[in-house]
């Protein structure tokens, strides 16, 4: 299990092979890397803040209960912070199992708590100004289904 939290870009092609490399035992690897995007149009960058330690013990746990949830070979969270321009990679997922089924649900899994529950505060930059970034009532769905009840 690997969680990073960093400044500095990644190569999600490199992460992926280091991360297939090293695991043993897997029949199958996902892996998901998130860019920012511009949804609607200008945006210059988002900065993105956490708490370092807390946003680190935050995810370990995250990736603890993927782990006892699925049979993992392995698990892999990197998740940037700092000034990030429109393009740039911001976060990835890795997992690795026996089977694929177990790999890719707790991919999705993670990245579902890694939207809705790590402790990131996001703001996006534009021409007219700044704004924190909400929680949206879609990722909040999308983590419901692996609790089967909604604990917004």
């Amino acid at each position: 299990m690997a969680v990073r939290v960093q400044e500095a870009a990644f190569d999600a092609g490199a992460e992926l092979n280091a991360f297939a490399a090293a695991v043993a035992g897997a029949g199958a690897v996902v892996s998901f890397t998130g860019v920012v995007r511009d949804r609607d149009g200008g945006l210059s960058r988002m900065e993105v803040e956490h708490y370092p330690g807390m946003t680190e013990r935050a995810i370990a746990a995250m990736v603890d209960e993927a782990r006892a949830r699925w049979a993992l070979t392995g698990a892999l969270v990197i998740h940037r912070h700092g000034v990030l321009q429109v393009g740039a990679p911001i976060m990835m997922v890795a997992t690795a199992a026996p089977h694929r089924v177990a790999a890719f649900a707790a991919a999705e899994y993670l990245m579902d708590y890694l939207k809705s529950r790590a402790p990131f505060w996001k703001k996006e930059i534009t021409a007219s100004g700044a704004a924190w970034v909400a929680a949206r009532d879609e990722d909040e769905d999308a983590l419901s289904r692996w609790t089967g009840a909604d604990d917004r």
